[in-house]
């Protein structure tokens, strides 16, 4: 029955038919609903799939532009459920921050799109000839794809020494550095023997970029300020803290007056930089140089990156590093349906001829960009190239001191710490998380104090042998 009724004179002549009017009305909304729904699942037919891996600043900003878009679906894939700001992270390995102030959950940011899905689970493989992505619990086909999975710190072929060199990616990594860190205090003020408090108290950073600068910077802060009065037994003031670069000097992309004057700063907070040092191997008792061994008992890397393996294994033209080589449009060039972006994108850029660095600026630049070529496709525009807008650079060292560069401009101290300190602001996502890093700064700024010096052990359970209680239910053992 499909009769609509639309007046008073159709009531009635229904019911001289003998039709009860209750029925038909009944049958009419039925009628009508499926009208409505057959409209919306051609809409969404008709909305291209876009698959975004990763939800880093690439993804998360291509997201982003994508959201709401009437001819676009999306979906996020994500392994982890929160998007993190990665620039803070060394605050979190520092005691300065909780992971929660430079975090926040995917789902969150992206609640008011409504054409966009999340899914927290890690991709297994990718067929880009059938445009096919396959996840932990399912299979999906895509139009469009962004990869934008990041990196991870590489060792050169020397993995061997991450457990005892761990890197700085993921908050996990930056809580584990944490503990370290205030475990070497701890046990340096327990020991009576002078070689092992020595060792305890030599803190070795390997890499002299903008993360072993500002890990350096954050450790001899904290040995001379943050800690001074909390020990009985020790000195943390008279901790050894040693920067590790291969290179002739530090901060090699910066301009070489800014380099120094950071070597400066360092050097103010107690910081012995060893340059043309290249290590030869690490391991529970330290660093071994080519030429010296330096017995520490904490050692962090900052050296190498290395891109997620999935473009490698997807069959694509990648660079030594791993980062798949893409077109000007950042599309990989035998699949035009498929993006790379962030660090997980070698990129040259025409201006100068050198590969973008992998920075968050770039990186968010790249998935606005894919999202607009996306929508320019869909609406059988032209493709534009990429260029990428150059902001500058900063680096920061210790509480109040960094290092800018913008354009020709050159500029460092407290200013240049000013000026970082907004832009990080600024860029941080959430109102909640601007406010709170805000305070913990301005606390930390007056009081010399860090606000999350936690050692929390990654042991939770009470009962089971000690090999079981080391097994974290979230990885194979």
């Amino acid at each position: 029955m499909s009769t609509v009724i639309h007046n008073a004179f159709d009531a009635e002549r229904l019911e001289r038919t003998g039709i009860p009017v209750e029925l038909s009305k009944r049958s009419a909304d039925v009628s009508h609903n499926s009208q409505l729904g057959t409209a919306t699942a051609s809409n969404t037919m008709n909305q291209k799939h876009t698959v975004i891996i990763g939800g880093g600043f690439a993804g998360l900003a291509a997201a982003k532009r994508l959201a709401n878009q009437a001819s676009v679906r999306v979906t996020l894939i994500d392994r982890r459920n929160h998007h993190l700001f990665q620039p803070l992270l060394y605050q979190v390995a520092m005691a300065g921050l909780s992971p929660a102030e430079i975090a926040a959950p995917i789902r969150s940011i992206l609640s008011g799109a409504r054409n966009l899905n999340v899914i927290c689970s890690e991709v297994k493989s990718l067929d880009a000839d059938r445009g096919l992505v396959v996840t932990e619990d399912k299979k999906l086909s895509y139009d469009y794809l962004l990869m934008a999975c990041g990196a991870k710190h590489g060792y050169f072929g020397n993995e061997h020494w991450e457990p005892f060199a761990p890197g700085l990616k993921t908050i996990e990594q930056a809580t584990e550095i944490r503990r370290r860190v205030l475990d070497s205090f701890e046990i340096a003020e327990a020991t009576d023997d002078p070689d092992e408090r020595k060792k305890h108290l030599t803190f070795v950073i390997v890499g002299g970029g903008p993360t072993g600068v500002e890990l350096a910077g954050a450790i001899g802060e904290m040995s001379r300020f943050t800690l001074a009065k909390d020990f009985r037994n020790i000195d943390p003031s008279a901790a050894r803290v040693i920067l590790v670069e291969a290179e002739p000097r530090i901060l090699g992309m910066f301009d070489e007056s800014l380099a120094t004057k950071a070597m400066r700063f360092l050097e103010q907070l107690g910081v012995q930089i060893w340059t043309s040092s290249r290590v030869k191997n690490i391991d529970a008792d330290g660093v071994e140089l080519a030429d010296e061994k330096i017995r520490a008992g904490t050692v962090l890397w900052a050296a190498g990156v290395k891109a997620s393996s999935l473009g490698k294994r997807c069959g694509f033209e990648c660079d030594r590093a791993g980062r798949v080589v893409v077109q000007n449009d950042l599309s990989v060039p035998t699949h035009p349906n498929v993006f790379v972006a962030g660090d997980q994108c070698a990129f040259i850029d025409p201006k100068t001829g050198k590969q973008l660095p992998g920075q968050a600026p770039v990186a968010a630049q790249q998935g606005r960009f894919v999202a607009d070529t996306i929508l320019n496709d869909v609406a059988q525009a032209s493709r534009s190239e990429f260029i990428y807008v150059d902001k500058g650079q900063m680096a920061t060292i210790g509480r109040s001191r960094a290092i800018a560069e913008v354009g020709k401009f050159r500029f460092a101290g407290f200013f240049a710490w000013l000026v970082w300190l907004v832009v990080h602001i600024f860029f941080l996502t959430g109102f909640r998380n601007r406010f709170f890093v805000v305070l913990s700064w301005v606390w930390s700024f007056f009081t010399f104090r860090r606000g999350a010096r936690l050692i929390v052990s990654k042991n939770w359970r009470f009962y089971g042998t000690p090999e079981e209680k080391q097994v974290d239910p979230g990885q194979s053992s």
